[in-house]
Formats: C-alpha cells, sequence, structure tokens
C-alpha cells in the first residue's frame, strides 16, 4: 500500500509539475500573442499598410501565435510534438474534406485581397447585398448598410458574384430627369437647367454637365440631366439639384407635368 501512494505521488509530483508549466505556458503564451499582435497590428499601421491588408494579416498572425502556444504547452506536459503535429495534419485534412465551403471561403478572402476590387470604407454593391466595406475577414467580409445595419456576407459568395464599387474612382455622373409640359418653352427650360447647375459648387464643371431633350413620352417633355461631381458629394447634388430645379421652374411658371385622367360620364335617358 505504502508502494502505491510512493508512486501515486511521485506521478503527482512530476505531472503536476507538468500540468502547472503548461497552464504557466498557455497563459504567459496567449498575453504574449495578444501583445505581438497588437504590436504587428501598429507597425503595419505606422508604415501607412492598406487598412484591409493589415487587419487580414494581424488575423492571421493572430492564429499562427495561438497555434504556436498550443502546441508548446502540449509539449510540456510530456506529448510529443513531431506526433501531435502529424495528428494535426491528418486532423487537419478530415476537417478541410468536411469544410470545404469554409477553406473556399478563405481561398477567396485571400483573392478579394490581393486583387483589390474592394478595400475598407468602400461603399459597394456586392453578394446582392449593399454597404460600406468594414473588413474582410478571412471567411467572412463585414459590411454596415445605410441604416447601420451590420452584414455578414461569405467570402466565396462576394468575390463569385459582380461588384460594383461606388467609391473605387474620386469622380461619379449624376444621372436625372426632369419634365416639362409641351406647351412649355423648350429653350427657357434648358436655360434654366443650366443656370441651376451652374450654380451649384459641388458640380465639376469638367466634365462639362449634359443637358439634354431626351424623350417625347405621353404627358411630358423630358430632359436628361447629367452633371459630373466628386464621389463624396454625390448624394449631395442629387438633393440639392433636385429641390432647385422645382423651384427654379416654379419661379419662372414651368410646369411640371404629372399623370392626369379625363373622366367622362355619359348619361342615358
Amino acid at each position: 500500500m505504502d508502494n502505491y501512494l510512493v508512486m501515486i505521488q511521485g506521478y503527482a509530483t512530476t505531472y503536476g509539475i507538468k500540468l502547472i508549466g503548461a497552464i504557466a505556458i498557455l497563459i504567459i503564451g496567449l498575453w504574449v500573442a495578444k501583445i505581438l499582435t497588437n504590436s504587428f497590428n501598429k507597425m503595419l499601421n505606422k508604415k501607412g499598410t492598406d487598412e484591409t491588408l493589415a487587419k487580414f494579416f494581424t488575423a492571421m498572425v493572430r492564429i499562427g501565435l495561438i497555434a504556436f502556444v498550443v502546441i508548446a504547452a502540449i509539449s510540456q506536459v510530456g506529448v510529443e510534438t513531431t506526433s501531435f503535429v502529424a495528428v494535426l495534419g491528418v486532423a487537419g485534412l478530415a476537417v478541410g474534406l468536411a469544410l470545404q465551403g469554409s477553406l473556399s471561403n478563405f481561398a477567396s478572402g485571400v483573392m478579394l485581397i490581393i486583387f483589390k476590387p474592394i478595400k475598407v470604407g468602400d461603399y459597394i454593391e456586392g453578394g446582392g447585398i449593399d454597404g460600406v466595406v468594414k473588413e474582410i475577414g478571412i471567411f467572412v467580409t463585414t459590411l454596415i448598410s445605410l441604416d447601420n445595419k451590420v452584414i455578414f456576407v461569405p467570402n466565396s459568395k462576394m468575390a463569385s458574384d459582380n461588384i460594383i464599387n461606388y467609391t473605387m474612382n474620386d469622380t461619379r455622373r449624376v444621372d436625372m430627369v426632369f419634365g416639362i409640359s409641351y406647351s412649355d418653352d423648350i429653350n427657357k427650360s434648358k436655360q434654366a437647367i443650366n443656370d441651376v447647375l451652374k450654380s451649384n459648387s459641388k458640380i465639376l464643371s469638367e466634365p462639362t454637365p449634359d443637358v439634354f431633350l431626351s424623350e417625347l413620352a405621353d404627358s411630358s417633355v423630358n430632359f436628361v440631366v447629367r452633371p459630373w461631381c466628386k464621389t463624396e458629394h454625390y448624394w449631395d447634388v442629387y438633393f440639392e439639384v433636385t429641390e432647385a430645379i422645382k423651384k427654379t421652374f416654379d419661379d419662372q411658371n414651368i410646369e411640371i407635368p404629372f399623370p392626369q385622367r379625363d373622366v367622362h360620364i355619359h348619361q342615358n335617358n
């Protein structure tokens, strides 16, 4: 009995110390990994690395450091790391086959990072969703909608779909249509529209804004109006010009038609 107690005490002492050492390695290692990851991220930001790349590489470094700490802790307990890594390799292959969709998302995330069709801060439409890119992660792209909803789009869906990047170029054309009645003077109306465009400081002089008579519709004569502006001023120009055109047409007695229907009542005696 005494021999068993001595043996148990010996095992407890030996493996207890190893277990405490493994826990210490795990706690300290994760703490150091966090510090190194933050330092790496700060270094990338100081060097002016693209925010999208910085977040992606920081996530990869964090995963690598955590894996290293876990393997070191297991090694401290006495498990052969060579065998453990081999087992991890086999398990990784099995998990990889089971999670082909996740691997596809990872590969798509790498492609989005390399070819840069989108970056953090861009307003885009992709994967059937539109919003501002907050982060291109390892598996999903995070968007913020205009009404402040957080949207997670799988990278594979984002990369395989058409992507419209509204903010990649510095300038955009604002396409609008304004109608006048058939009784109004075309030249007067066209001049009124041009005056509104010239008075708006956000509209660029080059390229020259286009104002064309485009359609003789059922109840209106329609002008296509196409001013250019800086991308960040797109909606300002759209709303300001629309309001200014309405006020100018009212001041100059230019009628803006709306659909009307004449109803004739026939009374049989």
